[in-house]
C-alpha cells in the first residue's frame, strides 16, 4: 500500500521532530520545512497527500500558506496548529481554507485520526463533484465552478460557507445537527465549547437569505438547521 506523504511545516524544531516521529510511527512519509515560505516550494516539488501548518510561521505565515495552497490546489487537506483557540480564531483559520484545526498541546492520537478522516475524504472528492449541479428552490449551486445563485443572482461565498451550504442542500428539509455539520463538513467532533457552526450558520444566512424575502435557513432550537421552504 502506497504510504502517505504529509507535509509538516512548524518552525519549532522540537515539535517538528516529535511529529515526524510520531507519524513516520504511523506509517506515513513526512517532509519537514520550518518556515512557510520554504513549506510552499517543498509542497510543488514533492505534491504531498496532507498538509499540516502552524499558525505562526517566519517569511510567510499559516493563514498564508493555507489560502495560497487552497488557491492552487483546491483539493489538498490542510490541518493547522496553533496555540489560539478561541472560536474566531478557527473561523480565520478555516476561511483561509484549513480544513481542520488543533490547538496546542494536542494528543498525537487525535491528531493521527484526523488525518486518516482528511485523507479518506480527500480520496472521495471527485465522487463529491459527481453531479456538476445541484438545487433547492430558487437556490442553485453549481459545484463544478464553486458558483452560487439564488434567484439568478450569484451569491459569493468563502471555500467552507460554499462547503456548508452544499451540505444543506444535499440534505434538504432535514434537521443537521451540530456534530453531524461539524463532522461531514469539517471533518472533526463538534466543540461543545465553541460555536463556529453557529457563526457559519449566519454568515451564510446573511448572503443567502437575508436579501430575499423567502427563508430557506432555519433553526431548530436545541436540535440544529434545515433547509427548507416556509
Amino acid at each position: 500500500m502506497k504510504k502517505s506523504k504529509i507535509l509538516v511545516i512548524e518552525d519549532d524544531v522540537r515539535i517538528a521532530s516529535l511529529l515526524q516521529r510520531g507519524l513516520e510511527e504511523s506509517g506515513m512519509d513526512v517532509l519537514l520545512a520550518y518556515d512557510g515560505e520554504f513549506g510552499l516550494k517543498l509542497f510543488e516539488n514533492t505534491k504531498p497527500d496532507l498538509v499540516i501548518t502552524d499558525l505562526i510561521l517566519p517569511k510567510i505565515d499559516g493563514l498564508e500558506v493555507s489560502k495560497q495552497l487552497r488557491e492552487k490546489h483546491p483539493k489538498i487537506p490542510i490541518i493547522m496548529l496553533t496555540a489560539l483557540g478561541t472560536t474566531d480564531d478557527k473561523v480565520e483559520g478555516f476561511d483561509a481554507g484549513a480544513d481542520d484545526y488543533l490547538v496546542k498541546p494536542f494528543d498525537l492520537r487525535e491528531l493521527l485520526a484526523r488525518i486518516r478522516t482528511l485523507l479518506k475524504r480527500s480520496q472521495g472528492f471527485n465522487d463529491f463533484f459527481q453531479n456538476d449541479e445541484i438545487s433547492y428552490a430558487d437556490l442553485k449551486i453549481d459545484r463544478l465552478r464553486k458558483k452560487v445563485f439564488r434567484a439568478e443572482k450569484e451569491i459569493n461565498l468563502t471555500p467552507k460557507e460554499f462547503n456548508l451550504l452544499t451540505y444543506l442542500i444535499q440534505n434538504p428539509e432535514r434537521v443537521l445537527s451540530r456534530e453531524e455539520i461539524a463532522q461531514e463538513v469539517w471533518g472533526v467532533n463538534f466543540d461543545t465549547g465553541t460555536n463556529f457552526i453557529d457563526v457559519y450558520i449566519n454568515y451564510i444566512r446573511k448572503k443567502v437569505d437575508k436579501p430575499f424575502e423567502e427563508k430557506l435557513i432555519h433553526t431548530r432550537p436545541g436540535m440544529g438547521f434545515i433547509l427548507q421552504t416556509p
